[in-house]
């Protein structure tokens, strides 16, 4: 059973602006279009994975301190980012998370995947086969312990089909430490499944995420919204070990830092770009950007008098 909830008007007027940004007209409606594509040059997107090596990612591996890119886990060849588990004698619950330096909360975030080769040995269970995940709102890195398996964060989920005729969605979401809305009442499951199709093999899949701050945030899979949900917040369970502090039952969470999760199947990113939904909204800024739906106006730039010789 669903558990209702009671929000603030500050809470409701923040899930219909959200509902407005996607161009619905109510936040739950029952068949929403797709959210628009934001209309910006491709020199706005932001590489966060400039496809030569790890600069501006840092690993944190459960059981290793932050940092410590135990066994080369992470590692970047022929292009890739990949993630590998060649160097471990068993992988023991070492569940690792590469974090992205920047922190963001309006935004959208692409990221292509494939899974390949086998489970590493010693792997936490089947549920682990071609699993593994982006995880966003998270946790300040260094505020995880350094037993701390997962970070308090939203799972975009990545799951590859089993190759049997069974079913086996992916980009769903999951909630370690965090709870979501669905519906108007917080989701009771740890994770739910979306509508996309399974994708077999050892095949590219592309994912995007819409990512609204404390509003709404949407799965896409090739252009296909796959699954929605809305007011991301602390609390639940599905992660040990952690700091409490880290953990503020019931405060909405409006953005954190983005990390790639290793879960003992190997997985090669040759894409993760995102586009900043948040900045400058003056038109009269050099800056200004028309598919920003967050304004920032201390990131404003102005063109200064012209200098007289």
């Amino acid at each position: 059973m669903h558990r209702a909830i009671a929000r603030s008007f500050s809470v409701s007027s923040l899930l219909i602006a959200a509902s407005a940004l996607l161009g619905t007209s109510a936040v739950f409606a029952q068949d929403p279009p797709k959210p628009p594509a934001p209309t910006a040059k491709p020199e706005d997107w932001i590489e966060l994975f400039n496809g030569r090596d790890l600069s501006g990612w840092t690993p944190k591996i459960s059981q290793h301190d932050f940092g410590d890119n135990y066994a080369d886990t992470f590692r970047v060849a022929n292009g890739l980012l990949q993630v590998r588990y060649d160097k471990y004698q068993t992988f023991s619950a070492q569940f690792g998370h590469l974090f992205y330096q920047t922190p963001y909360s309006y935004y959208r975030l692409l990221v292509e995947y494939r899974f390949v080769g086998e489970q590493a040995k010693g792997h936490p269970g089947a549920w682990a086969f071609r699993n593994s995940g982006v995880m966003i709102h998270s946790q300040d890195p260094r505020t995880m312990t350094r037993a701390q398996d997962f970070p308090t964060s939203i799972e975009a989920q990545f799951l590859g089909g089993k190759s049997d005729g069974s079913q086996r969605p992916t980009l769903n979401v999951c909630t370690p430490g965090t709870e979501i809305v669905i519906d108007g009442s917080l989701y009771p499951e740890h994770c739910l499944n979306s509508t996309s199709p399974t994708f077999d093999g050892d095949q590219w899949v592309r994912g995007e995420l819409l990512v609204l701050g404390a509003g709404q945030i949407t799965h896409i899979i090739d252009g296909k919204k796959v699954l929605e949900y809305a007011l991301p917040q602390f609390g639940g369970g599905v992660v040990n070990h952690h700091d409490p502090a880290a953990q503020p039952t019931g405060k909405l969470i409006e953005g954190g830092y983005i990390s790639l999760q290793s879960e003992s199947h190997p997985i090669d990113f040759r894409k993760v770009s995102l586009l900043n939904l948040a900045g400058c909204m003056d038109s009269k800024a050099s800056n200004y950007r028309a598919y920003y739906v967050k304004s920032e106006p201390a990131t404003c730039k102005y063109a200064g008098p012209a200098v007289t010789p």
